[in-house]
């Protein structure tokens, strides 16, 4: 008899509020943080990649250089696009010192 696996229950859940949180999208675990130098006050959805599953090239708006495939990283977007249309992907340094300087790189 073929065993059955065993159905998830709501495995995509709604991203938490707080900052040091994180919670699961899918498999893939997201928090949410406030942006960048000049858009501070917005808040973005934050999600990490790891080396294994970047597969493609990606320009950095924190310091303008590629991202290469099989680097780890992190993408984030304005939590008001809820699809992530306005996705970008950040070197986990760039975005960890977002703060006190500004984008390098604007995008429309």
């Amino acid at each position: 008899m073929p065993r059955r696996r065993p159905q998830r229950k709501n495995s995509r859940r709604s991203v938490p509020s707080n900052d040091s949180e994180g919670t699961l999208f899918g498999s893939a675990l997201i928090r949410r943080e406030s942006g960048p130098a000049g858009a501070s006050d917005e808040t973005y959805i934050v999600r990490t990649v790891p080396g294994a599953r970047a597969t493609k090239s990606y320009r950095c708006p924190g310091c303008d250089h590629e991202i290469r495939p099989g680097v780890a990283h992190l993408v984030a977007w304005p939590a008001d696009y809820g699809s992530g249309e306005d996705r970008r992907h950040w070197h986990s340094g760039c975005w960890s010192g977002r703060g006190t300087r500004g984008l390098t790189r604007r995008w429309s």
